[in-house]
Protein backbone atom coordinates (compact mmCIF):
# COMPACT_ATOMS: atom_id res chain seq x y z
CA UNK A 1 0.00 0.00 0.00
CA UNK A 2 1.38 3.36 -1.07
CA UNK A 3 -0.58 5.46 1.45
CA UNK A 4 1.53 7.30 4.05
CA UNK A 5 -0.28 6.45 7.28
CA UNK A 6 1.53 9.20 9.18
CA UNK A 7 -0.19 11.80 7.01
CA UNK A 8 -3.73 10.60 7.66
CA UNK A 9 -5.82 13.36 9.21
CA UNK A 10 -6.86 13.37 12.87
CA UNK A 11 -10.39 11.95 13.18
CA UNK A 12 -13.25 14.21 14.26
CA UNK A 13 -13.57 14.79 18.05
CA UNK A 14 -10.94 12.11 18.67
CA UNK A 15 -10.15 13.04 22.28
CA UNK A 16 -13.82 13.46 23.17
CA UNK A 17 -14.72 10.06 21.73
CA UNK A 18 -11.91 8.43 23.72
CA UNK A 19 -13.11 10.24 26.84
CA UNK A 20 -16.68 9.11 26.18
CA UNK A 21 -16.03 5.36 25.73
CA UNK A 22 -13.04 4.79 28.02
CA UNK A 23 -14.95 4.54 31.35
CA UNK A 24 -16.57 1.34 30.05
CA UNK A 25 -13.21 -0.18 29.04
CA UNK A 26 -11.52 -0.43 32.43
CA UNK A 27 -12.47 -3.99 33.39
CA UNK A 28 -10.40 -7.02 32.27
CA UNK A 29 -10.68 -7.89 28.57
CA UNK A 30 -13.17 -5.22 27.49
CA UNK A 31 -14.45 -5.23 23.91
CA UNK A 32 -14.78 -2.06 21.84
CA UNK A 33 -16.73 -2.21 18.57
CA UNK A 34 -16.04 0.42 15.92
CA UNK A 35 -18.94 0.03 13.49
CA UNK A 36 -17.46 2.40 10.91
CA UNK A 37 -13.77 1.65 11.23
CA UNK A 38 -12.68 3.77 8.26
CA UNK A 39 -8.96 4.41 8.37
CA UNK A 40 -8.79 3.36 12.03
CA UNK A 41 -8.14 6.78 13.56
CA UNK A 42 -10.67 6.60 16.37
CA UNK A 43 -9.88 2.92 16.99
CA UNK A 44 -6.15 3.61 17.28
CA UNK A 45 -6.76 6.34 19.86
CA UNK A 46 -9.12 4.15 21.90
CA UNK A 47 -6.75 1.17 21.89
CA UNK A 48 -3.78 3.32 22.96
CA UNK A 49 -5.78 4.87 25.79
CA UNK A 50 -7.11 1.48 26.95
CA UNK A 51 -4.31 -1.13 26.89
CA UNK A 52 -6.63 -3.99 27.91
CA UNK A 53 -9.26 -3.31 25.28
CA UNK A 54 -9.86 -5.49 22.25
CA UNK A 55 -11.26 -4.11 18.99
CA UNK A 56 -13.91 -5.44 16.65
CA UNK A 57 -13.61 -3.20 13.60
CA UNK A 58 -16.43 -3.23 11.03
CA UNK A 59 -16.43 -1.52 7.65
CA UNK A 60 -18.11 -2.12 4.30
CA UNK A 61 -15.24 -0.47 2.40
CA UNK A 62 -12.46 -2.93 1.59
CA UNK A 63 -10.01 -0.12 0.82
CA UNK A 64 -10.63 1.40 4.27
CA UNK A 65 -10.15 -1.98 5.93
CA UNK A 66 -6.77 -2.35 4.21
CA UNK A 67 -5.68 1.04 5.57
CA UNK A 68 -6.98 0.25 9.06
CA UNK A 69 -5.23 -3.14 9.17
CA UNK A 70 -1.92 -1.46 8.36
CA UNK A 71 -2.49 1.38 10.79
CA UNK A 72 -3.44 -0.97 13.65
CA UNK A 73 -0.90 -3.70 12.92
CA UNK A 74 1.05 -2.95 16.11
CA UNK A 75 -1.92 -3.98 18.23
CA UNK A 76 -1.66 -7.57 17.00
CA UNK A 77 -4.23 -9.97 18.40
CA UNK A 78 -6.13 -7.16 20.10
CA UNK A 79 -7.86 -6.51 16.77
CA UNK A 80 -10.53 -8.35 14.79
CA UNK A 81 -11.71 -7.01 11.43
CA UNK A 82 -14.99 -7.67 9.61
CA UNK A 83 -15.97 -6.70 6.07
CA UNK A 84 -19.64 -5.92 6.68
CA UNK A 85 -22.24 -3.18 6.90
CA UNK A 86 -22.98 -2.09 10.45
CA UNK A 87 -26.53 -3.45 10.28
CA UNK A 88 -24.84 -6.87 10.32
CA UNK A 89 -23.72 -6.07 13.89
CA UNK A 90 -25.26 -9.14 15.54
CA UNK A 91 -23.94 -11.47 12.84
CA UNK A 92 -20.39 -10.08 13.16
CA UNK A 93 -20.39 -10.61 16.92
CA UNK A 94 -21.93 -14.07 16.63
CA UNK A 95 -19.28 -15.10 14.09
CA UNK A 96 -16.57 -13.86 16.48
CA UNK A 97 -18.09 -15.75 19.41
CA UNK A 98 -18.87 -12.56 21.33
CA UNK A 99 -22.01 -12.23 23.43
CA UNK A 100 -21.79 -8.78 25.03
CA UNK A 101 -19.54 -5.77 24.43
CA UNK A 102 -18.40 -2.79 26.50
CA UNK A 103 -18.42 0.11 24.05
CA UNK A 104 -19.72 0.79 20.56
CA UNK A 105 -18.94 3.71 18.27
CA UNK A 106 -20.49 4.87 14.99
CA UNK A 107 -18.89 7.59 12.84
CA UNK A 108 -21.57 8.02 10.20
CA UNK A 109 -21.45 9.43 6.69
CA UNK A 110 -18.82 9.35 4.00
CA UNK A 111 -15.17 9.02 5.01
CA UNK A 112 -12.27 11.25 4.02
CA UNK A 113 -10.75 8.27 2.20
CA UNK A 114 -13.86 8.03 0.02
CA UNK A 115 -14.13 11.78 -0.54
CA UNK A 116 -10.47 12.24 -1.38
CA UNK A 117 -10.26 9.44 -3.94
CA UNK A 118 -11.90 11.02 -6.98
CA UNK A 119 -12.59 7.72 -8.71
CA UNK A 120 -15.06 6.74 -5.97
CA UNK A 121 -17.52 9.33 -7.28
CA UNK A 122 -18.51 10.84 -3.90
CA UNK A 123 -17.22 14.35 -4.53
CA UNK A 124 -19.00 16.91 -6.66
CA UNK A 125 -15.70 18.81 -6.86
CA UNK A 126 -13.92 16.17 -8.96
CA UNK A 127 -15.00 14.46 -12.17
CA UNK A 128 -15.33 10.68 -11.95
CA UNK A 129 -17.71 7.83 -12.61
CA UNK A 130 -21.03 8.24 -10.77
CA UNK A 131 -20.45 5.39 -8.32
CA UNK A 132 -20.80 6.41 -4.63
CA UNK A 133 -20.82 2.84 -3.30
CA UNK A 134 -19.01 2.53 0.01
CA UNK A 135 -18.68 -1.19 -0.72
CA UNK A 136 -17.57 -1.45 -4.33
CA UNK A 137 -18.06 -5.21 -4.35
CA UNK A 138 -21.85 -5.02 -4.47
CA UNK A 139 -24.94 -2.87 -5.00
CA UNK A 140 -26.28 -0.29 -7.42
CA UNK A 141 -24.39 2.87 -8.28
CA UNK A 142 -25.54 6.48 -8.33
CA UNK A 143 -25.48 6.26 -12.14
CA UNK A 144 -27.95 3.37 -11.93
CA UNK A 145 -30.34 5.49 -9.85
CA UNK A 146 -30.01 8.47 -12.19
CA UNK A 147 -30.77 6.20 -15.15
CA UNK A 148 -33.60 4.14 -13.69
CA UNK A 149 -35.66 6.22 -11.25
CA UNK A 150 -38.69 8.06 -12.57
CA UNK A 151 -38.94 11.83 -12.35
CA UNK A 152 -41.28 11.51 -9.37
CA UNK A 153 -38.92 9.08 -7.63
CA UNK A 154 -35.93 11.35 -8.17
CA UNK A 155 -37.88 14.34 -6.88
CA UNK A 156 -38.91 12.41 -3.74
CA UNK A 157 -35.35 11.16 -3.21
CA UNK A 158 -33.88 14.67 -3.37
CA UNK A 159 -36.56 15.94 -0.98
CA UNK A 160 -36.30 13.07 1.50
CA UNK A 161 -32.55 12.59 1.82
CA UNK A 162 -31.26 15.95 0.65
CA UNK A 163 -33.95 18.39 1.78
CA UNK A 164 -33.43 19.95 -1.63
CA UNK A 165 -35.97 22.72 -2.34
CA UNK A 166 -35.21 22.61 -6.06
CA UNK A 167 -35.90 18.87 -6.25
CA UNK A 168 -38.65 19.19 -8.93
CA UNK A 169 -36.48 21.36 -11.14
CA UNK A 170 -33.44 19.08 -10.79
CA UNK A 171 -35.42 15.86 -11.30
CA UNK A 172 -37.02 17.25 -14.44
CA UNK A 173 -33.67 18.41 -15.83
CA UNK A 174 -32.12 14.97 -15.23
CA UNK A 175 -34.97 13.13 -16.98
CA UNK A 176 -34.80 15.43 -20.00
CA UNK A 177 -31.01 15.17 -20.23
CA UNK A 178 -30.85 11.38 -19.91
CA UNK A 179 -33.32 11.05 -22.79
CA UNK A 180 -30.61 12.56 -24.98
CA UNK A 181 -27.60 10.66 -23.55
CA UNK A 182 -26.70 8.68 -20.41
CA UNK A 183 -25.49 10.57 -17.32
CA UNK A 184 -22.54 8.53 -16.11
CA UNK A 185 -20.07 10.93 -14.49
CA UNK A 186 -20.10 13.36 -11.59
CA UNK A 187 -19.01 16.13 -13.93
CA UNK A 188 -22.02 15.59 -16.19
CA UNK A 189 -24.42 15.66 -13.24
CA UNK A 190 -22.81 18.74 -11.67
CA UNK A 191 -22.95 20.63 -14.97
CA UNK A 192 -26.58 19.70 -15.43
CA UNK A 193 -27.51 20.84 -11.91
CA UNK A 194 -25.64 24.10 -12.33
CA UNK A 195 -27.52 24.84 -15.56
CA UNK A 196 -30.85 24.04 -13.87
CA UNK A 197 -30.19 26.34 -10.89
CA UNK A 198 -31.96 29.72 -11.09
CA UNK A 199 -29.69 32.75 -11.14
CA UNK A 200 -31.09 33.90 -7.80
CA UNK A 201 -29.83 30.70 -6.18
CA UNK A 202 -26.35 30.63 -7.72
CA UNK A 203 -24.71 31.95 -4.55
CA UNK A 204 -26.68 29.80 -2.10
CA UNK A 205 -24.10 27.02 -1.82
CA UNK A 206 -23.04 24.46 -4.39
CA UNK A 207 -26.10 23.22 -6.30
CA UNK A 208 -24.89 19.61 -6.24
CA UNK A 209 -24.32 19.29 -2.48
CA UNK A 210 -27.77 18.09 -1.42
CA UNK A 211 -28.38 16.01 -4.54
CA UNK A 212 -25.09 14.16 -4.05
CA UNK A 213 -25.94 13.58 -0.38
CA UNK A 214 -29.34 12.14 -1.31
CA UNK A 215 -27.87 9.83 -3.94
CA UNK A 216 -25.14 8.62 -1.57
CA UNK A 217 -27.58 7.88 1.24
CA UNK A 218 -29.83 5.92 -1.12
CA UNK A 219 -27.00 4.02 -2.83
CA UNK A 220 -25.64 2.83 0.50
CA UNK A 221 -28.93 2.43 2.34
CA UNK A 222 -27.44 4.50 5.14
CA UNK A 223 -30.55 5.40 7.12
CA UNK A 224 -32.08 1.94 6.84
CA UNK A 225 -28.80 0.41 8.00
CA UNK A 226 -28.56 2.82 10.93
CA UNK A 227 -32.16 2.19 11.96
CA UNK A 228 -31.37 -1.53 12.11
CA UNK A 229 -27.88 -1.30 13.59
CA UNK A 230 -28.50 1.00 16.55
CA UNK A 231 -30.97 -1.31 18.33
CA UNK A 232 -28.58 -4.22 17.75
CA UNK A 233 -25.73 -2.27 19.35
CA UNK A 234 -27.87 -1.21 22.30
CA UNK A 235 -28.98 -4.79 22.74
CA UNK A 236 -25.45 -6.21 22.94
CA UNK A 237 -23.82 -3.68 25.27
CA UNK A 238 -23.49 -4.84 28.88
CA UNK A 239 -24.39 -2.85 32.01
CA UNK A 240 -21.90 0.01 32.29
CA UNK A 241 -21.29 -0.16 28.55
CA UNK A 242 -21.60 2.83 26.27
CA UNK A 243 -22.77 3.58 22.72
CA UNK A 244 -21.57 6.78 21.01
CA UNK A 245 -22.59 8.12 17.60
CA UNK A 246 -21.21 10.91 15.43
CA UNK A 247 -23.74 12.12 12.85
CA UNK A 248 -23.05 14.46 9.94
CA UNK A 249 -26.56 15.20 8.74
CA UNK A 250 -29.86 16.02 10.40
CA UNK A 251 -31.69 12.87 9.26
CA UNK A 252 -29.13 10.66 10.99
CA UNK A 253 -29.00 12.81 14.10
CA UNK A 254 -32.79 12.85 14.47
CA UNK A 255 -32.90 9.06 14.25
CA UNK A 256 -30.16 8.71 16.91
CA UNK A 257 -31.76 11.32 19.16
CA UNK A 258 -35.17 9.68 18.98
CA UNK A 259 -33.92 6.19 19.82
CA UNK A 260 -31.59 7.34 22.60
CA UNK A 261 -34.37 9.35 24.22
CA UNK A 262 -36.79 6.44 23.94
CA UNK A 263 -34.37 3.98 25.53
CA UNK A 264 -33.45 6.38 28.35
CA UNK A 265 -37.05 7.14 29.35
CA UNK A 266 -39.12 5.21 31.87
CA UNK A 267 -42.04 3.06 30.66
CA UNK A 268 -44.00 3.77 33.85
CA UNK A 269 -47.30 5.66 33.65
CA UNK A 270 -47.17 9.16 35.10
CA UNK A 271 -48.34 9.61 38.66
CA UNK A 272 -46.99 6.39 40.16
CA UNK A 273 -45.54 6.95 43.65
CA UNK A 274 -42.48 4.92 42.61
CA UNK A 275 -41.22 3.41 39.38
CA UNK A 276 -41.06 -0.42 39.34
CA UNK A 277 -37.61 -1.78 38.51
CA UNK A 278 -38.81 -3.42 35.30
CA UNK A 279 -40.17 -0.08 34.06
CA UNK A 280 -37.04 1.94 34.71
CA UNK A 281 -34.99 2.96 31.67
CA UNK A 282 -32.18 0.68 30.50
CA UNK A 283 -29.96 3.62 29.47
CA UNK A 284 -29.02 7.12 30.57
CA UNK A 285 -28.00 9.97 28.30
CA UNK A 286 -24.34 10.97 28.52
CA UNK A 287 -24.66 14.11 26.40
CA UNK A 288 -26.91 17.11 26.94
CA UNK A 289 -28.39 17.43 23.51
CA UNK A 290 -25.74 16.87 20.87
CA UNK A 291 -22.12 17.90 21.35
CA UNK A 292 -20.37 19.74 18.52
CA UNK A 293 -16.75 20.33 17.59
CA UNK A 294 -14.91 23.28 19.08
CA UNK A 295 -14.26 26.28 16.85
CA UNK A 296 -10.55 25.46 16.56
CA UNK A 297 -11.22 21.95 15.24
CA UNK A 298 -13.84 23.27 12.82
CA UNK A 299 -11.28 25.75 11.46
CA UNK A 300 -8.63 23.07 11.06
CA UNK A 301 -11.03 20.55 9.54
CA UNK A 302 -14.09 22.19 7.89
CA UNK A 303 -15.61 18.74 7.27
CA UNK A 304 -16.01 18.37 11.03
CA UNK A 305 -18.27 21.39 11.44
CA UNK A 306 -21.66 19.62 11.02
CA UNK A 307 -20.81 16.72 13.37
CA UNK A 308 -23.18 15.98 16.26
CA UNK A 309 -22.06 13.56 18.99
CA UNK A 310 -24.56 11.70 21.20
CA UNK A 311 -23.93 8.89 23.67
CA UNK A 312 -25.73 6.68 26.18
CA UNK A 313 -24.73 4.26 28.93
CA UNK A 314 -26.56 1.07 29.89
CA UNK A 315 -27.66 1.28 33.53
CA UNK A 316 -30.01 -1.71 33.74
CA UNK A 317 -29.82 -5.20 32.25
CA UNK A 318 -32.44 -6.58 29.87
CA UNK A 319 -33.70 -9.01 32.49
CA UNK A 320 -33.71 -6.73 35.54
Amino acid sequence: MDRDLSSIHIPVMRERVVEMVSPSLTKPGPIYVDCTLGMGGHAEAVLRANPNARLVGIDRDTAALDVARARLADFGDRTHFAHAVYDEFDEVLDDAGIDEVDAVFFDLGVSSLQLDEAERGFSYMQDAALDMRMDQTRGVTAADLIAELSEAELRELFYRYGDEKLAPRYAGAIVRARAESPITTTGQLVGLLQQATPAARKNAGHPAKRVFQALRVEVNGELDALESALPQALGRVRVGGRVAVESYQSLEDRLVKRLFQLRSTSDAPRGLPMTPEQMQPEFRLLTRGAEQVHDEEARENPRAKPVRLRAVERIRSHTA
